[in-house]
């Protein structure tokens, strides 16, 4: 079992700055990979970024550019550094992670972004 605690949710301007974070706790060991969904009002969950337990990183809609997914494994955290944010980029992130030999997916309770002015 592998849990999920997100954190860094906030209200900002465009343009502007945040950074999420989210700490894993439990079987941290099995973590395959882990990564951010996104879901806006009235819109699907979408997927943000990955990073695999290698250091391999991916980017999911516009974000790529704007967005730097990061792990730090000694602290078992997470991060998501986003910059240049939009109004667009508003919506609950999630964090996720993939582990085990079933590679069972696991979620966080999600965090509130929202990029008005």
């Amino acid at each position: 079992q592998v849990q999920l605690v997100e954190s860094g949710g906030d209200l900002v301007q465009p343009g502007g700055s945040l950074r999420l974070s989210c700490v894993a706790s439990g079987s941290v060991s099995s973590i395959l990979a882990m990564g951010w969904h996104r879901q806006a009002p009235g819109k699907q969950r979408e997927l943000v970024a990955t990073v695999l337990s290698g250091g391999d990183t991916t980017y999911g809609g516009d974000v790529e550019g704007r967005f730097t997914i990061a792990r730090d494994n000694a602290k078992n955290t997470m991060y998501l550094q986003m910059n240049s944010l939009k109004p667009d980029d508003t919506g609950v992130y999630t964090c996720y992670a993939i582990a085990g030999l079933d590679k069972d997916v696991y979620w966080g309770q999600g965090t509130q972004v929202t990029v008005s002015s």
